[in-house]
């Protein structure tokens, strides 16, 4: 990074600091720190309500599963279309008429307090994990960059996180949300230019599309019904519509969102928005890695993308024969594309196939080497997240790698702010005022959100430090999710659907959906986006079996 990058990303950091202070004020009473007064237009909650998923995981992460996987994962999102619609005909009505300020506060009205606490209790503890994880995201990015400890970038964005999300709660997380996610588009296309731009002249756009196509890296749908397969359309549709319902419909990081509009009309409009443009958002971020993967083959990308890494098993004396077999495999997969380019123009099939072949195997051989390169990083060592940050770093323009970087960091405080925003009013809501303090002023509870929100940001810093050990990030949180969303979306829709369920149902059912998803996760080889469908259908049934053997009241 050169001076005027860190200009350009210091300045915008300050700005959307200050930003975030100036349009928080007023955030005077726990319905304004939560709701932000339910004042809010839907464009704005529809923005922010993108910014809250859109984290610095997604730009880090998501670029570099395409590079490594192709574009498969933009199945992961085809369920959501469907399950907005679904949330704005049941959530959005019931949780505005019930005039509350929490997802889980309606599940008291609707079974009992015991059901709320349990339900808080996952939600936090999900949540949590998942705001570790997402603040981890833009340490890497600095640790590229500088080499410096993941400690100093997390603590420096949770300050930043924790100053204006504390003072101006959810009204300075929606407004902040708004700004950044315009930056955000911005520099998505530009970093997608600069993608195209940067191939060798000899390259159009229809050959990159060529060659990332043979590669496997535009393999946006597939269609096998393998269940350990994460990525195809069935588990997108069926596991992704069911993993969005949970999200939007019972995390109160989302609910906290809509259920800040002016009107249901507004807050619905805001998903509608949402099931418009999350799939095209997701499809463009991944495009953007197909289309480095195309600008490294014929750039030589680094045995590893980490430059602290590369720097350190460069002694080990193994790694010689490793970086010979990469170099080797480089330069057979940048022979075999120029030929599989020239055999494509000539119009010959079965040339233009067998040159793929070749092309494929280089490929495979590259990925070996690669692998080979990770062993020798040690066994916790993935590379995938650090591959988007060293195509910036290394070959973007002055300015625009300061731009980029500051992108990141900018979904890293939408994403934290919110999460940590409902982590808070969770805590004093559901928890602190329904069982440790009952009865206090208003002012006090506000008191306790601006607390609770400093905690669950030193929290987020804390966890964070482990965020390396798990791999694709972008994999990672979805993981964490699924494992408990499952749960909560099975007792909303018991609370919604079947009014002859109660309270014992109800809890039981939550807790065996939660046994039967961890059993799933422990046992079996199922892909995490099913955990959804089975946590949800385990509760149901448990539920409804209880409460009509024991009675609804039981």
């Amino acid at each position: 990074m050169r001076p005027v990058d860190w200009l350009v990303m210091f300045s915008w950091l300050a700005f959307i600091v200050a930003y975030g202070i100036w349009r928080g004020r007023g955030s005077d009473t726990v319905r304004n720190f939560v709701l932000a007064g339910k004042t809010m237009p839907w464009y704005a909650m529809g923005l922010s309500i993108m910014a809250t998923q859109a984290s610095a995981v997604t730009f880090i992460s998501t670029t570099g599963q395409s590079y490594t996987d192709g574009m498969r994962f933009v199945q992961f999102y085809f369920g959501l279309p469907l399950a907005m619609v679904i949330l704005c005909a049941t959530a959005v009505p019931i949780f505005h008429k019930a005039n509350v300020l929490t997802a889980y506060e309606y599940l008291e009205q609707r079974f009992d307090v015991k059901t709320r606490s349990l339900v808080s209790a996952i939600f936090l503890i999900q949540r949590g994990l998942a705001a570790g994880l997402s603040l981890y995201a833009p340490s890497a990015v600095l640790s590229v960059i500088l080499g410096w400890p993941d400690r100093v970038t997390t603590i420096m964005m949770g300050v930043l996180i924790v100053v204006y999300t504390s003072l101006g709660g959810n009204k300075a997380v929606i407004h902040s949300d708004v700004v950044q996610m315009m930056l955000i588009t911005s520099a998505l296309v530009v970093a997608l230019t600069m993608a195209i731009h940067l191939l060798p002249a000899h390259i159009t756009f229809g050959n990159a599309l060529s060659l990332a196509g043979a590669a496997g890296r535009l393999n946006a749908v597939t269609t096998n019904r393998d269940w350990g397969d994460r990525y195809n359309l069935w588990s997108g549709l069926i596991g992704g519509m069911f993993l969005a319902l949970a999200y939007f419909g019972c995390d109160q990081s989302q609910v906290q969102r809509y259920l800040s509009g002016k009107s249901i009309e507004q807050s619905r409009l805001s998903l509608l928005f949402n099931a418009m443009a999350k799939i095209p958002m997701q499809f463009f971020i991944l495009f953007i890695g197909a289309m480095v993967f195309v600008f490294f083959t014929f750039e030589k990308p680094p045995l590893l993308f980490q430059p602290v890494e590369m720097n350190r098993i460069q002694s080990d004396p193994r790694f010689p024969e490793v970086q010979r077999r990469y170099d080797q495999a480089f330069a057979a997969r940048q022979r075999a594309a120029e030929e599989y380019l020239q055999k494509q123009a000539s119009g010959d099939h079965e040339l233009r196939e067998a040159s793929r072949l070749r092309y494929e195997a280089a490929q495979n051989d590259l990925n070996a080497a690669h692998a080979e390169g990770e062993k020798l990083a040690g066994p916790d060592f993935h590379d995938t997240n650090y591959i988007f940050l060293s195509f910036v770093t290394n070959f973007l323009p002055v300015g625009l790698v300061g731009l980029i970087i500051a992108v990141i960091f900018s979904a890293a405080m939408s994403s934290t702010s919110g999460e940590i925003n409902s982590l808070a009013a969770v805590s004093v809501i559901d928890l602190y005022e329904r069982h440790v303090r009952k009865g206090a002023s208003d002012h006090h509870y506000l008191n306790a959100s601006r607390l609770a929100t400093v905690f669950w940001g030193i929290y987020a810093v804390i966890f964070a430090q482990y965020g390396k050990s798990f791999g694709a990030l972008i994999e990672a949180v979805n993981i964490v999710g699924s494992l408990f969303y499952g749960g909560l979306l099975g007792v909303f829709v018991l609370a919604f659907f079947f009014r002859r369920v109660g309270a014992a149902g109800a809890f039981w059912g939550v807790l065996a959906g939660e046994a039967a998803i961890f059993a799933a996760y422990l046992f079996t080889t199922i892909s995490y986006l099913w955990f959804n469908v089975i946590g949800c259908v385990v509760v149901i049934v448990v539920g409804v079996l209880i409460s009509y053997a024991r009675g609804k009241d039981a």
